[in-house]
């Protein structure tokens, strides 16, 4: 254990947090679950930062940063579903979780061939989780009170986030398409 596994640990205690806050019916719910997840989201950057700042990255804090980041993009997706249901959220949503459950089985596999450094992240998945943090922000923000802009912002940047996670799992997919196929041609 160390201080960047510590906050990375955080940000995973901070998901429950984040839906119950966005569930509660107050009025100051939203904004309160928004305001968590934002600190959630700024942790990601701080325990990588810190890792590699303090010299202490290590295997489990590897392993244990992309999971923190993939259950708050997915549960946080989930738990607005269920409040703010529809095709428009429903198929960026699944597009988002997909990708996340084959990238993440695909850099399983690539790990099991000696090759995990074949999927690292490239600069596309982080501007993809940028716009996904920033859209989960404005969708857990709003509510009906709010301005206009801001019912039609979050879904508009979850649809830009999609497109990107679909172009960076092709991207992917191509670099870890000779070992896919040669993987198949010696089955």
């Amino acid at each position: 254990m160390n201080l960047p596994i510590t906050i990375t640990l955080l940000r995973i205690a901070a998901i429950p947090i984040v839906s119950l806050l966005y569930l509660l019916p107050f009025s100051w719910s939203n904004t309160a679950a928004a305001i968590i997840f934002i600190i959630a989201a700024l942790t990601d950057w701080l325990d990588g930062f810190l890792a590699r700042a303090l010299s202490q990255v290590t295997e489990l804090g590897t392993f244990l940063d992309p999971v923190a980041d993939k259950l708050l993009v997915s549960i946080s997706l989930v738990i607005i579903l269920g409040v703010r249901s529809g095709i428009l959220l429903a198929i960026p949503a699944a597009i988002i979780i997909g990708r996340e459950v084959a990238i993440s089985a695909l850099r399983e596999w690539m790990s099991g061939l000696g090759k995990r450094a074949g999927v690292k992240v490239l600069y596309i998945g982080k501007v993809k989780t940028v716009l996904q943090m920033l859209a989960l922000i404005v969708l857990l923000w709003y509510s009906k009170s709010d301005p206009l802009i801001l019912k039609w912002l979050g879904p508009a940047l979850l649809w830009v986030a999609a497109i990107l996670t679909m172009w960076s799992m092709i991207v992917y997919l191509s670099i870890a398409w000779s070992d896919l196929t040669l993987s198949r041609e010696k089955e």
